[in-house]
């Protein structure tokens, strides 16, 4: 069964462009024009993944993205801004957009991204469904339940993002070892390093606000001023 990709945007042009070269990859494609015809497509179609324009009528792709993962819907969303519009593009991640591109776009580019984002969360859904086989990771006050995507801070059951749980998982395979940006495009974003750290910054920030104390002064996942980040085991 074909899977399933919700495309929103106003202009029809990018609409029948995007979807004619999405169904040429081989995915069913249900479109919206507007941002409350989208939020009724969630609903009703539950796509595998979202490709939503910033700029719509009656409720923005900001607003549309803030009320999807208001609902606790984790559906991937690939957001479409204006190439300059970096205010939109910032905000969008940190409202749990999984990934951006600016217009004008590469259709190609775009199928590629999408079929990242897919592979993805098949990867973590195989994950799912072979459950009982890892053992729970502890750090610190954070309990991590890699089968189930769940991550507890202090008992407490947390609401992570399917990239921000992978990102976690990634780090955490790697703790103690400085990773660059460009190795976490590639590696959790299943593309090339193009120049824009953006991505990951505003993701890190999500997972420091969720799992640290005091995520001003991170005790976790540490900053290395010119190079990366990486994780530590938190001392007592």
């Amino acid at each position: 069964m074909s899977q399933t990709v919700l495309v929103v945007d106003d202009e029809q042009s990018i609409v029948t462009l995007l979807k004619y070269n999405l169904e040429q990859a081989g995915y069913n494609i249900e479109v919206a024009y507007d941002g409350e015809e989208a939020l009724a497509k969630v609903d009703a179609v539950k796509p595998e993944v979202i490709v939503l324009d910033v700029m719509l009528p009656k409720k923005d792709g900001i607003e549309v993205c803030k009320q999807i993962r208001a609902d606790k819907n984790l559906v991937p969303i690939l957001m479409l801004t204006a190439k300059d519009d970096e205010f939109d593009r910032v905000l969008g991640l940190e409202l749990g957009a999984d990934d951006y591109m600016t217009k004008p776009f590469s259709p190609r580019e775009v199928v590629a991204r999408v079929k990242a984002i897919l592979r993805r969360s098949a990867m973590l859904t195989e994950l799912n469904e072979n459950a009982d086989s890892s053992e729970d990771i502890h750090i610190g006050s954070i309990k991590i339940k890699p089968d189930f995507f769940e991550v507890y801070r202090n008992g407490e059951l947390l609401e992570l993002t399917p990239k921000e749980f992978e990102l976690l998982l990634y780090l955490i395979d790697r703790q103690g070892r400085v990773i660059t940006r460009e190795h976490m495009l590639n590696s959790v974003w299943n593309y090339e390093f193009a120049g824009d750290s953006r991505i990951v910054d505003v993701h890190i920030s999500h997972l420091r606000d969720k799992l640290e104390d005091n995520p001003k002064q991170p005790k976790l996942i540490k900053t290395v001023r010119g190079l990366g980040y990486k994780l530590e085991r938190p001392k007592n």
